[in-house]
This record gives structure tokens, C-alpha cells and sequence, in this order.
């Protein structure tokens, strides 16, 4: 034992975490009406490329990079709905 009859300092308390903003419920319909407008090309892609496979066996040179273009565009629609579905879920379970 101690000469003091002080009990030891208690660790100090880490301060809350700041408290996340949610995302309004407009901001999350506009994310996923422009993925779904962003997802358009991507089908216009996968039909004219099938169309050309189909006909010629293979993507003709001329549209190959516009089938890739809209591909591109199409996933980066996918990427813009998941986003906008997960960020409001994510907002709700506050545990995760």
C-alpha cells in the first residue's frame, strides 16, 4: 500500500462520437432516378452489341467502343442506386 489513501485517477472518458448526418430522402430519389437514367445506355450497349454478335459473330470495330462506353456508363449507374440504397440503410442501423 501507498502512503496516500487516494485512490487512483480514473481514465479519462474518450468524448461521443459525433453524430452522423442522414441524408435526406430527396437526396437518395434523385441518386436512384439518375442511376436508373444511367442504366439506359448500358442496355442500349448489351442490345446493339447482342445484335451484332448475333448477325456477324463478333462486335463490329465501328461500335465496339461505343458498346464499352455504354457498358461503362450502365455500371456506373448500377454503382449509383446500390450506393444510394446502402447509404440510407447504412443510416438506420446505427450499430453497424
Amino acid at each position: 500500500m501507498s502512503i496516500s489513501d487516494t485512490p487512483p485517477p480514473a481514465p479519462p472518458v474518450p468524448p461521443p462520437p459525433p453524430p452522423t448526418q442522414k441524408r435526406s430522402g430527396c437526396l437518395t430519389a434523385l441518386m436512384a432516378i439518375f442511376g436508373i437514367i444511367l442504366l439506359l445506355p448500358g442496355v442500349c450497349a448489351l442490345l446493339f452489341g447482342g445484335m451484332s454478335v448475333f448477325e456477324d459473330g463478333s462486335i463490329a470495330s465501328d461500335i465496339a467502343p461505343l458498346v464499352f462506353l455504354g457498358l461503362v456508363v450502365g455500371i456506373g449507374g448500377v454503382a449509383l442506386i446500390w450506393a444510394a440504397i446502402k447509404g440510407r440503410r447504412g443510416q438506420v442501423r446505427p450499430g453497424a
